[in-house]
């Protein structure tokens, strides 16, 4: 069964993710679990860009497949 896509603003959204944190959690919960999330800091497109500047895809690829057949 397919659903209307929502016309909800961000807004609204937030207020209603809020109230349904506040039910579940309660108030003193929500308050710790909203300071813990971070938005993190740093620019990570740069970083990235820095980080595997010298990495081709196939050498990424094979680091991959490496990964996988360890867990």
């Amino acid at each position: 069964m397919l659903k209307k896509a929502s016309t909800k603003t961000m807004s609204e959204i937030r207020a209603i993710g809020i109230d349904a944190l506040v039910k579940s959690l309660g108030v003193v919960a929500t308050i710790r679990f909203l300071q813990y999330e971070d938005s993190g800091h740093g620019n990570y497109s740069y970083d990235r860009h820095n980080w595997l500047k010298e990495e081709k895809l196939d050498e990424v690829a094979e680091e991959i497949k490496k990964y996988r057949n360890k867990t």
